[in-house]
């Protein structure tokens, strides 16, 4: 079993309406590589996902008063978004939209970069921010 200490200082966590297709969707999406998955109740109770040097926690939807928050499919929507800080904002956001991906913005040069938006087949919004093409 992981330590805390394991975990990042400050992670995010989603909650997902099916958390088996959520970790099939990340691996193709985002070349997420599952570091642990812990079941319960036939679902996903907890997993640990490795993305762009970063980490993703996620787990099935449970009821609200066992986790504090609900899934977006329950919400209608989401109240907050996810930004991957990548080599080739290209690259990411279209293998995304292969796996799945809604497009929200697609990819344009700003002044902070090559920035897109994505709606994952579970609700979350992917920003993706890379470098402008030279």
């Amino acid at each position: 079993m992981a330590d805390t200490r394991d975990y990042a200082p400050v992670g995010v966590y989603l909650m997902v309406h099916d958390g088996h297709g959520a970790l099939d969707f990340y691996r193709r999406a985002f070349a997420a590589e599952v570091v642990e998955t812990y079941p319960h109740e036939n679902r996903i109770g907890h997993a640990t996902l490795k993305v762009n040097g970063g980490e993703v926690m996620l787990s099935d939807e449970f009821p609200e008063d066992l986790t504090g928050c609900r899934s977006p499919e329950a919400l209608g929507g989401t109240t907050s978004s996810v930004y991957l800080t990548v080599d080739d904002a290209d690259a990411w956001f279209d293998r995304a939209v292969q796996a799945g991906a809604q497009v929200i913005r697609p990819l344009h040069d700003e002044f902070y970069g090559r920035a897109g938006k994505l709606r994952d087949p579970f609700g979350h919004v992917w920003g993706v921010v890379g470098p402008v093409k030279g």
